[in-house]
């Protein structure tokens, strides 16, 4: 998959000056913070951001028409945008095809049977980075990590005399490591979409900065777990004991992940891959868990395509493990499919009108340099998760402004796509009213305050970023494009 287009071009708008070009992305910030701070999924429901993006668009082809834009044009700049995420919209739907099938066959609760038994008491902390980042990485969902399994090593380990910040570091940590890397993951998705770059070309680039992060990350909680006392005993059977007893789980469901990875190294085009462990997945629920086809329906196929393309809920004895074996299928991938393509709607106006262009160069004239760049991104995607208080659009924004500039200096798109991730979806949760930050200190009862030292994997990242930046380590050029 390539999003990159040979042609594409940011309009430029002699009439337009840098106060109306910032005029829909002030407005834009506003009702985005107005929405999160005080009418939160009130006013324009479920899809607020996607119905202020609109809006946001609106704003923008008024100030295009006071400065002479004809309205085809921003048409044609709008359809060209939709036109570049037309493969990662379909990748995210396999994504959600892959997800519920990966559930029904037990691959899911398979990853959190074995990482389950990683806990060892002695080292609870690196333990629990670890755990949560293989559920997240199965799942492609920090959110559902913390509010499952982070649930319960909060509980763990304030029983074993643990400070609930540090547990609640070391989930987020993990939980974010495994929401960055796995493809599963929407955020992992949509970097790439907005950076012109595919999402395994992403997730093997971005492991250049985040492999570094998290072995930093584990390292810190070793010492921290060597220079504390635990009481008491990590006791994770009752929960081991409900997944054995609702699914038929064997290390034979592996099978399907080790295929799609290998097929990934391949370098197999990645909608293949991904139908590929679709397929076989919806394969393995059939010889693994036709109790689990037969409770959820009257016939074993009818259940499969539910879960493939819609709400498909396990239940179990147990609620905390309820919440984690459900899925949305291709259908729960519409929220942010939608995201999307409002976004493109939004930066289609704002590249027609000649706003990007402006602001971009306004940006650059302050950070001309390549370094300069890497940080002008990392600090947009910080005051972006302050803003506008949600990760989404911290990758959004910067991603379309940003993108340009990085293919006239001679940078390819995977050196933005992963800046995008280390400063845009990672510290979102450090943000207090932010809607990570809100939602993971709601879920695991502990103040960002109190956490945020601990998330050593979040606050790190962006700093990992800069320095490889700073150093020229793995900065990837466009071949045959001089850095300029």
């Amino acid at each position: 998959m390539s999003n990159h287009r040979e042609d594409e071009h940011i309009v430029e708008n002699r009439e337009l000056n840098i106060w109306e070009a910032l005029i829909p992305v002030i407005i834009l910030m506003a009702l985005l913070y107005y929405n999160v701070a005080f009418k939160e999924g009130v006013w324009l429901g479920d899809y607020s951001n996607q119905y202020i993006l609109l809006i946001g668009g609106v704003i923008a082809a008024i100030v295009g028409f006071f400065n002479k834009t004809s309205l085809s044009t921003m048409i044609r700049e709008i359809w060209e945008n939709l036109k570049s995420v037309f493969v990662p919209i379909m990748i995210l739907f396999l994504v959600g095809a892959l997800a519920g099938s990966w559930l029904v066959s037990g691959i899911i609760p398979a990853m959190v049977y074995y990482g389950l038994q990683v806990l060892n008491p002695t080292i609870f902390l690196p333990a629990s980075v670890i755990i949560a980042a293989i559920i997240s990485i199965a799942t492609g969902s920090s959110w559902t990590t913390s509010a499952t399994v982070g649930i319960a090593l909060i509980g763990i380990g304030q029983a074993l005399g643990i400070d609930p910040g540090m547990i609640a570091g070391a989930v987020i940590s993990g939980a974010y490591f495994g929401d960055k890397m796995s493809p599963l993951s929407d955020t992992t998705n949509l970097a790439p979409a907005m950076a012109g770059t595919d999402l395994f070309t992403h997730i093997k680039y971005m492991a250049f900065t985040t492999v570094p992060t998290i072995v930093i990350t584990l390292l810190v909680f070793v010492i921290i777990s060597m220079n504390i006392d635990t009481t008491g005993t990590a006791d994770v059977t009752s929960l081991l004991a409900v997944i054995d007893d609702t699914f038929n789980t064997t290390p034979l469901l592996f099978i399907v992940p080790a295929v799609v990875v290998a097929l990934i190294v391949l370098k197999t085009k990645p909608l293949i891959a991904l139908s590929i462990g679709v397929i076989l997945a919806a394969v393995f629920a059939f010889i693994f868990q036709s109790e689990i086809l037969d409770r959820l329906s009257d016939s074993q196929f009818s259940s499969v395509l539910t879960a493939i393309w819609t709400d498909t809920a396990i239940e179990t004895p147990n609620e905390t493990l309820n919440e984690l074996f459900s899925s949305g299928g291709i259908i729960g991938m519409l929220w942010t499919i939608l995201l999307i393509c409002c976004a493109m709607v939004f930066g289609g106006v704002m590249d027609g009108i000649g706003a990007l262009s402006r602001i971009t160069k306004a940006l650059l004239s302050v950070a001309d340099t390549v370094f300069g760049l890497f940080a002008s991104t990392v600090i947009s995607c910080l005051g972006l998760n302050a803003i506008a208080s949600d990760q989404y659009l911290a990758l959004v924004i910067p991603g379309k402004m940003f993108k340009k500039a990085y293919e006239d200096k001679g940078l390819a798109p995977e050196n933005l796509s992963r800046t995008l991730e280390d400063s845009g979806t990672v510290t979102s949760v450090l943000i207090p009213w932010n809607t990570c930050g809100a939602y993971q200190s709601g879920v695991l009862g502990v103040n960002v305050a109190e956490y945020f030292v601990y998330a050593i994997f979040n606050w790190l990242s962006p700093f990992m970023t800069l320095l490889f930046a700073a150093l020229r380590i793995k900065i990837r050029m466009i071949a045959g494009k001089p850095v300029s």
